[in-house]
């Protein structure tokens, strides 16, 4: 960084200096805002200097909250663990703290805390779980132990467990579940729009670390965008909701492809494609190449923008994705399509 920033002093154009190394202009002048006229060591000495300014404010809110949340406490009189216990689980709900933060302010230890009196024998137990079984033939101990919960016993769940095992209470497990195989057809390119698109995820993070994905559609005749979702969650309805949206515009297709992802396994986008007539071409486990193009399509939208800039906020993807979406099907030739653009290419079919 230091380096890229005295070779643009030195007067290498900026443009071409971004350009070298494969970063945004707006990249560029955050870096040379921040850290313009440093060298290496002044960087390390302020990234130095920020975590220990993090580290001092975090120990003066702990300080602050342990504060006020002990003006509270002090008002009452001494009592023993067990009422210290619900003034702990009272301090964690009103001021959203950790235990460890709550169980101090209280006087008491995270051990006292989470202690709970052993009983003697497994009798109670025994005649609870006994009592369940014969009640529901087919419950496991997951639901057992949650059941034993909701009736207001507090037992552990390895003390619970080891009766419910000792009784060889135990349910036969079904094993995972295997994908059909999956026999895809031969990736060709379609003779007309509308017969075949391919869509995949694909994953980054924003400036603050925040995860974020990206549903990725185009259409395999003439390779292009139909359109690009983003969200920090991407289930299945929300992927078939935009699906639809795509489909008010270019109508629904006569198949897609894809891979074995849950959003698209699931039983309720193989329906929607069912009632849609929608053939579901799935690829091979682990063979991306049989989904080619959007595989392609996805290295490009990485080069061009995902690893171009830094983020701030999901507003901004957005916003520069869509732009770069007008530029790719109006402006970007194509190897694969005589050098024409998408645009170009579906005005000549």
């Amino acid at each position: 960084m230091v380096a890229i920033l005295k070779e643009a002093e030195v007067g290498m154009p900026i443009k071409d200096l971004c350009r070298k190394y494969g970063i945004g202009n707006s990249t560029f002048y955050k870096w040379r805002e921040k850290y313009g006229g440093m060298e290496a060591s002044d960087v390390r000495r302020l990234k130095e200097l920020e975590e220990e300014n993090r580290r001092l404010k975090q120990m003066y809110a702990d300080l602050s909250l342990k504060s006020q949340m002990q003006e509270d406490i002090i008002k009452k009189p001494l009592a023993p663990v067990a009422e210290r216990k619900v003034w702990a689980r009272e301090l964690q709900v009103q001021y959203n703290a950790s235990v460890v933060t709550c169980c101090n302010a209280v006087g008491i230890s995270r051990t006292a805390y989470y202690y709970e009196p052993k009983l003697t024998d497994d009798t109670a137990i025994i005649d609870a779980l006994n009592a369940l079984i014969e009640k529901h033939h087919r419950w496991g101990f997951p639901k057992c132990f949650k059941r034993l919960r909701k009736l207001g016993h507090r037992w552990n769940h390895k003390r619970v467990y080891r009766v419910y095992t000792e009784l060889k209470l135990n349910l036969r497990r079904k094993g995972k579940r295997r994908l059909p195989n999956r026999n895809p057809e031969p990736l060709v390119a379609p003779s007309a729009l509308g017969k075949c698109w391919s869509m995949d995820f694909m994953s980054d993070s924003l400036h603050s670390k925040v995860r974020f994905r990206t549903f990725n559609v185009i259409d395999d005749f003439n390779r292009e965008i139909l359109g690009i979702d983003i969200a920090t969650s991407m289930p299945s309805l929300r992927v078939i909701r935009y699906l639809d949206q795509l489909a008010e515009w270019h109508g629904y297709p006569e198949k897609i492809r894809v891979d074995n992802g849950s959003e698209f396994t699931s039983e309720v986008f193989t329906s929607w494609a069912k009632v849609h007539g929608i053939m579901i071409d799935y690829i091979k486990p682990g063979c991306p190449y049989q989904n080619a193009y959007i595989e392609r399509f996805n290295r490009t939208y990485r080069d061009d923008v995902l690893d171009l800039y830094i983020f701030n906020n999901l507003n901004e993807v957005k916003q520069i994705t869509e732009n770069w979406i007008e530029l790719y099907n109006t402006e970007r030739p194509h190897d694969s399509l005589n050098d024409m653009t998408p645009l170009e290419y579906r005005n000549a079919a």
